[in-house]
């Protein structure tokens, strides 16, 4: 057992960093984003306001963007598993990629809600219709557009025939094809799953915790009980259906 370990990884792994997590009441990222003017906190990530209103998600896009923090001691124990060559993945919600600034090759990491690493134009075939990606945009030129303002933005969206955006999956969008690809043949081979600050509250991600094999151990560092987890607790079938005595 451990040889083959699949991480789970949530928000709360980078609140140390400095990065809030989604829906802590008060702290995290939704609650914070009141002075962004939206109309519902989920906005920030939906296709439909982004084409009527880029500015928001831009702004949050600068603050996050990969290199304002440093990898926090979670990201570095899933490097040290990958640097004993027992991580068979890390299965990360995670936008920050912070995983790869501690170490862990790309190989072993899947964005499952993408990140940073590429940017694509946007466009609609037709005036209100739904946007579809289109070409891809090298994602440097994105961040120095950002960091010298709006107008900078504005411009190098005209140039690219629709709205640039990093490679985030936003509500509706499709998963990236890695994690489709990769999730029956990892998941078949878990002999431990490490389920790292994460509610669990988002599918297809949150399902993962059911597909290892039954007698799979799977130990959840969180501040919460969430998910099967939290039903075990209550006497009830764990993961899998499993007896949590057993």
């Amino acid at each position: 057992c451990g040889e083959q370990v699949i991480v789970m990884l949530g928000a709360g792994a980078s609140v140390s960093a400095g990065i809030p997590d989604f829906r802590s009441p008060g702290t995290g990222l939704y609650s914070q984003l009141e002075s962004y003017g939206l109309p519902f906190p989920e906005a920030v990530f939906d296709l439909t306001f982004f084409a009527d209103n880029p500015r928001p998600f831009y702004r949050l896009a600068k603050e996050l963007w990969p290199g304002n923090h440093a990898p926090t001691p979670a990201h570095h124990f899933i490097s040290l598993l990958a640097a004993r060559g027992i991580l068979r993945r890390c299965y990360t919600q995670n936008i920050d990629s912070l995983e790869s600034a501690a170490g862990v090759p790309p190989e072993l990491t899947v964005a499952a809600h993408g990140n940073f690493d590429a940017a694509h134009a946007w466009s609609a075939s037709r005036p209100g219709g739904s946007l579809r990606r289109r070409q891809a945009v090298g994602v440097e030129r994105l961040r120095e557009a950002l960091w010298q303002g709006e107008e900078a933005v504005e411009a190098l969206n005209e140039e690219s025939g629709g709205l640039v955006k990093p490679d985030i999956v936003f509500f509706g969008e499709q998963l990236p094809e890695r994690f489709g690809r990769l999730v029956p043949a990892d998941f078949d081979a878990c002999d431990l799953l490490l389920v790292m600050g994460t509610s669990l509250q988002v599918q297809p991600f949150a399902s993962l915790v059911d597909m290892p094999a039954r007698d799979v151990p799977r130990l959840l560092i969180n501040r919460e009980l969430v998910g099967s987890f939290d039903i075990a607790d209550a006497g009830g079938a764990g993961p899998t259906g499993a007896d949590p005595l057993e």
